[in-house]
């Protein structure tokens, strides 16, 4: 059992909230997004988030300080879309590994400062993993359902090479987070599987699904249970929730996997659910008055925030996630060892 595991048997860890609703504060231009090498590229660049982690180093630096100083045990690292599939839209395949290695390398150091500050508290870093922006389960094409724009194989492939930058960079752990597809979460799981094993390594894997309406199913169809049983063949750390709906709206979901999993349980939610400008209103008090019902059930383990959600937001959160005990694990009834 490593710290990370240790630590979550003590008590509830905090994970960070939104980076990009905070990389938005920074009114960022197309020059931000370039450098020396990049000033030529043909494409726009403006909007690659992750690719700050190159350009702009310290944007993400403060931000994850930011978390850290906020109360978070735990941050991700810039890298949801860093993958050669999702950074194809930017004509940036070649930089996939650079993109992990150096987002994980910025929340490493960072985590590293605030343990030195505070070795009662020591900070991780989750190598964050994204669904990519293609589907193994469905068909963009409604009149070829047939068809698929991505294999499983070439999923995986990408996956190797951003899991392979990610713990080069210095990750604790890897999330597979905002899985509305399980295939494309059983590619990347099978890359880590294939990258941890190659290196003889023992990495903390999480992984935290995504219900995108109130049928409560993903968007390839599964429900909560299903999608757990699905990933339930990994020996995983963790087993959450995170985006889509916000925490009143999460909660019934994660009521199901507190049930019927033996794994630690997380729960990352937006701030409420967007408004007509696809803006979130939910303010810090307001979004943890309403996580505390999570506690006083006794449904989590791990807590953060996703969309719209700020350092406010993870502060309110672990000041009141601090008056309570962390879910208890059990055995889970899935017929799973």
């Amino acid at each position: 059992m490593n710290k990370l595991e240790e630590i979550a048997q003590e008590r509830i860890l905090i994970l960070d909230g939104a980076m990009g609703t905070m990389i938005q504060r920074y009114k960022l231009e197309e020059e931000d997004f370039r450098n020396e090498s990049l000033q030529n590229h043909p494409s726009s660049l403006k909007g690659n988030n992750d690719l700050l982690s190159i350009t702009r180093p310290d944007v993400i630096k403060e931000i994850h300080a930011a978390y850290f100083a906020a109360g978070a045990d735990i941050a991700e690292t810039n890298t949801f879309s860093s993958t050669t599939i999702a950074q194809a839209d930017y004509q940036l395949e070649h930089l996939a590994y650079q993109l992990n290695y150096e987002s994980a390398k910025i929340a490493r150091e960072v985590a590293d400062e605030f343990t030195a500050k505070e070795p009662h508290k020591p900070r991780f870093v989750a190598g964050s993993i994204g669904p990519t922006n293609r589907t193994a389960s469905l068909s963009p094409d409604v009149n070829d359902p047939g068809f698929r724009a991505v294999t499983f194989e070439g999923l995986k492939e990408a996956y190797i090479e951003q899991v392979k930058g990610l713990l080069d960079g210095g990750a604790d752990a890897l999330l597979v987070e905002t899985v509305f597809d399980t295939l494309n979460a059983k590619a990347a799981l099978m890359a880590i599987d294939e990258v941890v094993r190659a290196r003889g390594a023992r990495v903390p894997i999480m992984v935290s699904g995504t219900i995108t309406d109130a049928s409560g199913r993903t968007l390839s169809g599964q429900t909560t249970e299903a999608f757990l049983i699905s990933v339930s063949h990994m020996p995983l750390l963790s087993i959450g929730l995170n985006c889509a709906l916000g925490a009143k709206q999460l909660r019934p979901y994660l009521q199901t996997l507190a049930e019927k999993s033996d794994f630690l349980v997380s729960a990352h939610p937006n701030a409420g659910l967007p408004n007509e400008f696809g803006e979130y209103d939910e303010s810090a008090e307001e979004m943890a008055a309403q996580v505390e019902e999570y506690l006083q059930e006794g449904l989590v383990n791990i807590l953060g925030g996703c969309c719209g959600t700020t350092p406010d937001h993870i502060r309110a959160i672990a000041e009141v996630a601090g008056r309570y005990e962390p879910r208890k694990q059990m055995t889970s009834d899935l017929g799973f060892q």
